[in-house]
């Protein structure tokens, strides 16, 4: 089957054309589209779409579909994308570092800890995560003209006063950066698939979509 695939910016001069056409076998998952343009993706964090849907590396693809790879996207110049979903403990000193910028005249961070509860519960559908995770970073720093952000999620085994949720962002003014962070954690905890089990009981929220 064929699938046409986007390309954008850096990637799109790479290939030094708007898309490129890939035939796979039937039931191909996006990751083995990822794989056949793997040399244009070297060294660039991309977010996958299928069809003009955000979409992690297990969605399967059908003939005709239009994949789409967006490499960070900005407010200007290339704004920084890190997103990590992970096991262990959880630090913003990196964070800080991954987002400093000579333009930055702001940096703005949020620790979301256990509180309450001897510990809490993390599970995640980790790569559905990541993917979600780097889409939310990469709209807010195009909608808040911010320099660079990054989130990382905490699953496993969280105790209490521990983080298991962080976000640094940086802008050149404060209020972006205040409003680039507040939007991405609270779009983390609306659309992010990660489960927190307290005290034994999984807790309900909303369903993502």
């Amino acid at each position: 089957m064929q699938v046409r695939v986007r390309l954008f910016a850096l990637l799109r001069e790479r290939a030094g054309a708007d898309e490129v056409e890939l035939e796979l076998p039937e039931g191909s998952l996006v990751s083995d589209a990822l794989a056949q343009i793997s040399a244009l993706t070297d060294g660039v964090p991309v977010v996958m779409a299928v069809n003009r849907e955000y979409t992690d590396l297990e969605a399967v693809l059908h003939a005709g579909d239009e994949v789409a790879l967006i490499p960070p996207v900005s407010g200007g110049e290339v704004g920084v994308v890190h997103v990590r979903v992970t096991h262990e403990p959880l630090a913003l000193d990196p964070l800080i570092e991954l987002v400093r910028d000579p333009r930055a005249g702001a940096v703005v961070t949020f620790l979301g800890v256990t509180r309450d509860v001897a510990v809490l519960e993390y599970e995640a559908y980790v790569s559905m995560a990541e993917a979600k995770i780097a889409a939310i970073v990469a709209v807010a720093i195009e909608r808040h003209a911010l320099c660079a952000a990054a989130a990382e999620h905490r699953i496993g085994t969280v105790p209490l006063s521990e983080a298991s949720v962080a976000v640094a962002v940086s802008a050149p003014h404060r209020p972006e950066a205040f409003a680039g962070a507040r939007e991405i954690i609270d779009e983390i905890k609306a659309q992010a698939p990660i489960w927190k089990r307290e005290e034994g009981e999984w807790v309900s929220g909303v369903t993502p979509g």
